[in-house]
């Protein structure tokens, strides 16, 4: 079952600013009206066999120590909602079929609790177990202002995760009173459980 559909990129291809791997930009500075972020997360699937596979967008808000604060920060398709509304994953897009975001996670700054440091975002490959990232092309993450619907700031993922069944993309985290974007880039052989270890979540 879908929850709702994504949408496309605004008129024109976007236009927010490209990052390179470990690249970072202050959202407050480069957008100073931005409250609400939408998290776009894309990507297209090498299908041989006609099959469709299930990438699934997700969501930790973490604290300072490094960790979720408890399995509650963990956003997915099981659990769409962190901090009480201020993180919410839109739906559940099962093939990547289509152009612009497949999946998207809304982000209210304003709601993000004191003790959450950053809001780190991920892909990760549910079904079938035998697919990686080596059969996923034109993977990105991207920061939408919500409001004014114009994009601030993307991370094309590149193809260099031939093995790797989940993707950190990218974090939105605090610097001081600004709020920044940071291109991650890093992948899990170990799919869904080697980014729940890292952070702290029980799965």
């Amino acid at each position: 079952m879908s929850f709702g559909s994504p949408t496309p990129p605004p008129p024109g291809g976007g236009g927010g600013i490209s990052l390179s791997k470990g690249g970072n930009l202050s959202l407050s500075k480069t957008d100073p009206g931005l409250v609400r972020a939408t998290v776009g997360l894309g990507w297209d699937v090498n299908s041989f066999t006609g099959e469709d596979y299930d990438l699934d967008a997700i969501a930790l808000l973490v604290a300072e120590h490094g960790k979720v604060r408890s399995d509650a920060d963990f956003v997915f398709f099981n659990q769409m909602q962190g901090a009480g509304g201020a993180v919410t994953l839109t739906g559940d897009n099962r093939t990547g079929e289509g152009d612009g975001d497949d999946e998207q996670i809304l982000v209210d700054l304003s709601r993000i609790p004191a003790d959450v440091q950053k809001v780190v975002f991920g892909v990760a490959v549910y079904s079938p177990e035998t697919v990686t990232f080596g059969q996923v092309r034109n993977a990105f993450i991207r920061v939408v202002n919500t409001d004014t619907n114009a994009e601030i700031v993307r991370f094309d993922l590149g193809e260099d995760y031939s093995t790797e069944r989940a993707v950190v993309a990218g974090e939105i985290y605090r610097n001081g009173a600004e709020w920044k974007f940071r291109a991650i880039g890093q992948g899990y052989a170990d799919g869904l459980a080697g980014v729940a270890r890292d952070f702290g979540v029980n799965i």
